[in-house]
């Protein structure tokens, strides 16, 4: 009997110590999944531009079935420094000069251009654009035999960038055909090889040019050579526009540190050319075996990480080169498999790459980058469908543009960063004291919800939120009556204190 009482003594303490580790562990746990903002502890300003970049493809075209709501949608987005590229694979739409000229004629032709160009510009009023029409006409380019590019205008020519190096040695072939088409658009007109004006009647202003795109890839150029065709068309630009500023090298691999020692030396450049700007791009991709959703989450925000480590290592070389240089970072995205990607992707997808834009606008905020641009309004199957922030089948903004547009709206230079910590290592955590409100984005980084508890969070504060169940409509909306909230896998949040 005596061991009987003493069996049930030790059970009931067992189960009080149970009672005991697990109320703790509760506690633990609770205060372990939560953010803490210290509003009077300010860490940096803000100077960091979210926005996105329009790549010309077919579906852009007046007439498409998604023209007249892709335009709504970069209207209703109102951000500064897009970023228009007329692209090669479509010759017709990319290049003004098709045909080189002759004795006793030229070839420009500026009808298919000049339509997506006013779309733009129109749906950008009050808003500033950088240009890039990033292709050389190819006749300008030494190649084994001519280059012929299809008739229709709309049936993409992959192979339209051949050749790396110009037929003239001097570039002034390539710098007077920049100075005519920039002149088309904001002198009103130009006079050709020939003597003859082109009247167009169009005055834009473009203050941010940018000098070609990809170099390093569209014409396997080096930094050498990308820099003296650089300088030659800036210094022939800023001739006849002065006030525009330059963007240079644009490049699609970043992890090439040359490029970027190189162009940004003042040493590597003609006296009166000024270093202004530099870009470069960044997608993340699956892992080679690893094709399912969940695996991407991993991926992409691993990919994310290594990526700002070289943006780190490239401000590191601006700052000691060129420091009153800016830099546009303007191609941020995610490519599943190539530009002719057909199969069906999970709605989920749009969420998490729009995750994705968010964390590395916020790290590259702390960074001190100018411009954050998200890649690209227009994708669909066979042209890079995985970057689309329109949905093709219905003219919706897709989760990527609401990302943008809840980032654009509540976010931008001159916020004031401030200490925050989050506990949940896959909630990225950020409070923004802004012009209108303190605010606070949360980010939630994988496929699968998080109960958050807010610190200090007073009642009648609004929540924003991007998630897999908004789909292609704008951010939901609530009052929040406690300090806990619910992120849906992927979420992008914003908390606005009242």
């Amino acid at each position: 009997m005596k061991e009987i009482s003493m069996c049930k003594r030790v059970e009931k303490q067992m189960l009080g110590w149970i009672a005991i580790v697990v109320a703790t562990l509760n506690v633990v746990w609770a205060q372990e999944r939560s953010v803490t903002v210290q509003w009077n502890q300010k860490t940096s300003l803000s100077k960091t531009t979210p926005t996105l970049q329009v790549v010309y493809n077919p579906m852009l075209k007046k007439g498409s079935p998604i023209h007249e709501g892709t335009f709504q949608a970069l209207q209703a987005m109102g951000a500064d420094y897009v970023r228009f590229v007329p692209w090669f694979p479509y010759p017709q739409v990319a290049v003004a000069e098709l045909k080189a000229p002759t004795a006793t004629e030229t070839f420009w032709d500026f009808s298919r251009i000049d339509p997506i160009v006013k779309d733009v510009m129109e749906a950008q009023r009050g808003h500033s654009v950088v240009m890039n029409f990033s292709t050389i006409p190819v006749w300008m380019f030494k190649t084994k035999e001519k280059v012929v590019y299809p008739s229709n205008p709309d049936e993409p020519f992959w192979a339209y960038n051949q050749g790396t190096e110009l037929r003239d040695t001097t570039l002034k072939e390539v710098a007077d055909y920049y100075v005519r088409l920039f002149s088309w658009y904001t002198k009103g007109g130009f006079t050709d090889e020939l003597g003859k004006f082109h009247r167009s009647g169009l005055h834009y202003d473009f203050p941010y040019w940018e000098v070609l795109n990809e170099p390093d890839l569209e014409h396997r150029m080096t930094p050498q050579y990308y820099t003296k065709i650089y300088d030659a068309v800036v210094t022939a630009l800023k001739k006849i526009a002065p006030a525009t500023k330059f963007v240079g090298i644009s490049v699609a691999h970043e992890t090439n540190p040359e490029w970027f020692e190189y162009f940004l030396n003042p040493k590597n450049h003609q006296a009166d050319v000024p270093l202004e700007g530099v870009s470069y791009h960044f997608y993340g991709r699956p892992a080679p075996d690893k094709i399912e959703l969940d695996y991407y989450q991993y991926s992409f925000f691993d990919q994310a990480n290594a990526f700002l480590d070289r943006v780190r290592y490239i401000e590191n070389i601006r700052k000691r080169l060129a420091p009153q240089t800016f830099t546009q970072i303007n191609e941020i995205g995610n490519i599943l498999t190539g530009h002719d990607h057909q199969e069906s992707i999970p709605h989920e997808y749009w969420n998490l790459a729009g995750a994705m834009y968010a964390y590395l606008y916020l790290e590259l905020t702390k960074i001190g980058i100018d411009v954050a641009g998200e890649s690209q309004l227009v994708g669909y199957p066979t042209q890079f469908p995985d970057v689309s922030m329109m949905n093709w089948t219905n003219a919706k903004p897709n989760a990527r543009y609401w990302v943008l547009k809840l980032v654009k709206d509540h976010f931008g230079p001159g916020d004031q960063l401030v200490t925050t910590r989050s506990t949940v290592p896959e909630v990225s955590a950020q409070g923004f004291i802004t012009a209108k409100a303190k605010k606070l984005l949360l980010i939630n980084q994988r496929n699968k919800p998080v109960d958050l508890k807010i610190a200090s969070l007073p009642q009648g504060a609004m929540l924003y939120q991007v998630d897999t169940s908004t789909g292609d409509n704008p951010p939901s909306t609530m009052h929040l009556s406690a300090t806990q909230v619910s992120l849906k896998p992927f979420s992008v949040s914003v908390v606005v204190w009242p």
